[in-house]
């Protein structure tokens, strides 16, 4: 029987063969879709969980489920989200641990801080007052100089723009801070008093340079010697790790060239990235003449560099590398910088040769001080300086703006500048207790302690011994206890104790079997109400803020497109189905007259739809599966930088997933049977009486 009805099947079919490519192509569409677009998804959503989980994520978060916000990594429009501190890490880290599922648990705090990068003259000054504090009468000289010069390239924009505009539209302060600063009176005084000279400069005349940025610097504070341990992409690109137990800062190698680079210097890098790719050139692409002409435009952020030494040795090197008479520097930089496609290769080779050791290529350099100022969780500014130990990057992801936003510091630190109190605190409190005679009193006898008679100097609600071993969840009033100098309190090495029993904001939990994520999810979910603790556990989509909901916002676009095709030819199928049955009136009567059942008839229409969805549904899952095959070989280039991450690096490889084809093949069959259902019932109702009267 089932023979039979395939051969009616096909012989009806063949019979109208356009109506059969017709729908037969909107069913391969659907199914052709279906698989490649199935797997190109479910190969970002690999890629976002290589990038999430190999960097910052882990396959799983925890927090306290007293915080204010949702914990997000990115995506989170009012900055850092507000998050309670973890209750009793120490307690609960062991208690993680010793679960099955759980491989290791890395203590975090995420936070941020704006600050500026500081400008030339920022630099030059920061060396003079060390210089004027280290008694250094000949490098004071040096630096008084480039000052002046410096002073001087500020007079020229003046008087640049005086002839643009009227002085009216010029701020009357600057111009007298400038015209004091270029006065022979003020250096003979700073020669007197640098101290009141360098306040002036730092105050009045370094504002009025426009060569530093404002930076929104992001950064990771955790056990960074567990955290190397547990995220095995990241590795050291400048510089040294922090060495075990101390103090320190790691930049993003992304963040670093981006942000703290010589912008110059920065457009150089991006032009001859471009030129490499041979897919752009200068003469062609609008992008890189403009590149070009900002370069020359901004030629003034090298010269405020340039001492008057250096800027002699700088026209040197380019009157050698032009071939030129030319005297001026400023003159030489501007024709130097004015390249072209041949002349490119040459001179960003010559930049990097002959230039770059005659400035400051970084805002600030590997191996010296950041100071980050930072608003506290109670609202006051906090800053730490910390030792820039080197620049790292996590593998497959050098180019993601998304992992290359985030720095590294220590955990320590972080507390710090988020205003607890770290050992360094308490041990600076204690010694000011000390040295003024304070006595600790309790908050119920202060008064009587404080104002009775022979009362002496007391402290109230002072760190406690708890507090003492950890500080943990204590914040610290704005000047109350100030870091060890940076010497003592960033030389010392900390304990692993002290990592962990002071304040931890989160934590990411990476499990010993990827595929069991859930399953680990709902382990730590069951510890926290039976143990006690106030947690909240997401796993690494979540965590990931609004990235991790792209591959959501994905598949819905695909299957929405997906129904659409497959509704489409749902009612092609339908109609060219309803008219092939009342074209067919004669002949199903003349079946029911020679005996053949309303099943059979029912079933023979319905057969005609499986068939045509079933061969049509192959050819394009087949045609698909070849297409993905094709590119999981030579992978998918990522046409930009921001797809990186999405990517896990610079080429996407899917790969043919069973699921997708049976899915297809699913899709397929049902829209096929829904299809011809409707006709089939109008062929199961036609009598052999209606077959007759529709044949005469």
């Amino acid at each position: 029987m089932t023979l039979l009805l395939l051969r009616i099947a096909l012989r009806n079919l063949l019979a109208s063969r356009l109506k059969m490519v017709i729908v037969g192509g909107l069913v391969a569409f659907g199914a052709f879709l279906v698989v490649v677009g199935g797997s190109l998804i479910g190969g970002i959503d690999r890629g976002m969980q290589r990038s999430i989980v190999g960097s910052v994520a882990g396959h799983l978060q925890v927090y306290s489920s007293k915080s204010k916000d949702d914990f997000a990594i990115w995506g989170s429009f009012g900055g850092s989200p507000d998050l309670t501190p973890l209750d009793d890490f120490p307690r609960l880290k062991r208690a993680l641990v010793a679960l099955p599922e759980v491989a290791t648990v890395v203590p975090m705090g995420l936070s941020n801080a704006m600050q500026t990068s500081g400008n030339s003259i920022d630099l030059v000054l920061e060396k003079l007052r060390a210089a004027v504090g280290a008694g250094k009468r000949p490098e004071t000289a040096a630096l008084a100089t480039h000052v002046r010069r410096q002073v001087g390239l500020l007079t020229e924009d003046l008087d640049r723009m005086r002839e643009l505009t009227s002085d009216a539209a010029i701020d009357p302060a600057d111009i007298a801070a400038i015209a004091k600063a270029s006065s022979p009176s003020f250096w003979s005084g700073f020669d007197r008093d640098p101290l009141a000279g360098l306040e002036f400069l730092e105050n009045r005349i370094a504002p009025l340079a426009t060569d530093s940025d404002l930076l929104w610097l992001e950064y990771i504070g955790t056990d960074l010697d567990q955290f190397r341990g547990s995220f095995d992409r990241l590795e050291v690109v400048d510089g040294t790790y922090v060495p075990a137990g101390r103090r320190g800062f790691l930049f993003s190698k992304f963040f670093y060239e981006t942000n703290l680079k010589l912008k110059i210097a920065l457009r150089l890098d991006q032009i001859a990235e471009s030129l490499a790719s041979r897919s752009k050139t200068i003469a062609k692409d609008e992008r890189l003449q403009r590149q070009v002409r900002e370069n020359v435009a901004q030629v003034k952020e090298i010269m405020l560099q340039l001492d008057p030494l250096t800027a002699d040795e700088a026209a040197k090197r380019l009157r050698a590398e032009l071939r030129s008479s030319e005297t001026d520097p400023a003159k030489l930089l501007a024709s130097f910088l004015t390249m072209d496609d041949r002349t490119f290769p040459s001179r960003y080779k010559a930049f990097y040769e002959r230039l770059a050791p005659l400035v400051t290529l970084y805002r600030v350099p590997v191996g010296g001080t950041l100071t980050i100022k930072a608003f506290t969780r109670a609202g006051y500014m906090r800053s730490v300086n910390l030792k820039v130990y080197g620049t790292f990057r996590f593998k497959g992801l050098e180019k993601s703006a998304l992992s290359g936003s985030l720095n590294l510091m220590d955990l320590i630190s972080f507390r710090e500048l988020y205003g607890y109190l770290t050992p360094d605190n308490l041990e600076e409190i204690r010694r000011l207790q000390a040295g003024a005679g304070a006595r600790r009193v309790n908050r119920e006898t202060a008064e009587a302690d404080l104002f009775g008679s022979g009362s002496a100097l007391v402290t109230v609600n002072g760190p406690s011994e708890s507090e003492a071993r950890g500080g943990h969840g204590l914040a610290v009033p704005s000047g109350l206890a100030r870091a060890r100098s940076a010497g003592q309190a960033h030389d010392r090495v900390y304990t692993q104790a002290e990592f962990e029993n002071g304040t931890v904001m989160n934590a990411a939990i990476l499990v010993k079997d990827p595929r069991r994520i859930a399953r680990a999810q709902r382990a730590i979910e069951t510890l926290a109400r039976r143990e006690g603790f106030a947690l909240k556990v997401i796993p690494w989509q979540k965590a990931a803020g609004m990235v991790g909901h792209l591959i959501t916002a994905l598949q819905i676009v695909l299957y929405t497109m997906v129904f659409v095709i497959f509704l489409v030819a749902l009612v092609i199928i339908n109609n060219a189905m309803v008219i092939a049955t009342l074209e067919r009136v004669n002949e199903l009567g003349t079946l029911r007259a020679i005996g053949a059942q309303r099943g059979f008839l029912l079933a023979m229409l319905l057969v005609e739809g499986v068939v045509i969805s079933v061969v049509f549904g192959l050819l394009g899952a087949g045609a698909g599966a070849v297409v993905v095959a094709v590119l999981g070989h030579f992978g998918i280039a990522a046409p930009s930088d921001e797809l990186y991450f999405f990517f896990s690096g610079p080429r996407l490889f899917p790969a043919v997933e069973v699921a997708n084809l049976a899915g297809a093949l699913l899709a397929v069959l049902v829209v096929g049977v829904l299809a011809n259902f409707y006709p089939a019932w109008l062929a199961m109702r036609v009598t052999p009486r209606q077959a007759m009267a529709a044949g005469d």
